[in-house]
């Protein structure tokens, strides 16, 4: 059989750094798209490095925008990929407040760009879109495949729009394209600004005396955390379906910002309380009470489960901070990928 052959867009996030090692663990050609700028961005994909000048090297990385859809078809024609997993975009909730017109730009314009582009080209792959629980918004929980939409920021709004072209262009259009719903999923490689790395991050900080405290927002918003690389699996696993369709993948467990807190400060011995500080800029102007995924679609279909619960996830996240070195923000050992202009 010839070697199968993925796109991630979103390759250097979390989940596509994630994504990109599972799929190359599996014997895939691995192509990501990243954004031009002055300095690399590739962090979370140095250790998969390998040099393109070599024939056989598995990862290739391609200057690209989701802005810009002609780049994205130039880039589909000569990839000609058999999976397309769309992860790209901007995609912290209260930041897509102060850039509402650019996080609809890119997260949901961007997925149009994709799809249209497949079409266009007439390729016969497979593609997965990245949705978000943030779509449900106020509706109450626990949250399905069938369970209304109500977003309550423009990142959620955007994502709908995503969600809805998606199954716009698989029923129009005859594409094979997924929606996966996830829910909140974390990991060492989460971003700083992202309250569960941020908490994970402060209490092994003030653990070793670098730091004191810790400034949050609304610490009684709760969410179906969990974790990262048991997500990608299930991403794939959509793929590989001989009928495409939408999943749900979560934990079905809710815990508060409030309950992170306490796994994370308790795991290195500190209370929280005597360290966290309140800090109204970083509430939401409307908020999203509780996030609860009944994922039991995923585990029918896909075989699909997950095994780390939001109390293992928070240990996982602190142990990973305490073992970093101090002052040291990159892997030492590999130098960052190169891409192909």
């Amino acid at each position: 059989m010839s070697r199968r052959i993925a796109l991630i867009t979103g390759i250097t996030g979390q989940d596509g750094s994630y994504l990109a090692e599972m799929l190359l663990s599996k014997g895939y050609a691995v192509h990501g798209l990243i954004r031009r700028s002055s300095t690399f961005s590739t962090t979370r994909i140095d250790h998969l490095y390998q040099d393109p000048h070599e024939p056989d090297a598995r990862l290739r990385l391609h200057y690209g925008d989701l802005a810009d859809g002609s780049r994205i078809t130039t880039l589909l024609e000569q990839i000609q990929p058999d999976e397309v997993y769309h992860l790209a975009a901007q995609s912290h909730v209260r930041v897509s407040f102060d850039e509402p017109e650019f996080t609809g730009t890119t997260t949901g314009l961007g997925t149009t760009r994709l799809l249209e582009a497949i079409r266009m080209t007439g390729l016969p792959c497979r593609f997965y879109q990245a949705s978000s629980s943030e779509m449900y918004g106020i509706t109450a929980p626990p949250q399905s495949e069938t369970t209304p939409f109500h977003p309550r920021s423009p990142y959620a709004c955007a994502k709908v729009y995503a969600y809805w072209i998606t199954r716009n262009y698989r029923e129009a259009y005859g594409i094979h394209a997924v929606n996966g719903i996830l829910f909140n999923h974390e990991s060492p490689r989460r971003g700083e600004t992202f309250v569960t790395r941020k908490i994970a991050r402060a209490a092994a900080r003030i653990a070793r005396g670098e730091q004191q405290y810790l400034h949050l927002g609304n610490l009684e918003a709760r969410r179906d955390w969990g974790y990262a690389p048991e997500y990608v699996d299930a991403m794939w696993r959509m793929l590989q379906t001989d009928t495409p369709d939408d999943y749900v993948v979560a934990t079905g467990t809710s815990y508060s910002v409030r309950d992170f807190l306490t796994f994370c400060f308790a795991h290195v011995g500190l209370d929280w309380e005597r360290h966290v500080r309140f800090d109204e800029r970083y509430l939401r102007p409307s908020e999203v009470p509780d996030l609860v995924g009944d994922a039991s679609k995923a585990e029918r279909d896909l075989g699909w489960k997950p095994a780390v619960l939001t109390p293992e996830l928070a240990r996982i996240m602190t142990d990973a901070e305490l073992a970093e070195v101090p002052g040291a923000r990159t892997p030492a050992a590999a130098p960052a990928p190169q891409p192909q202009v």
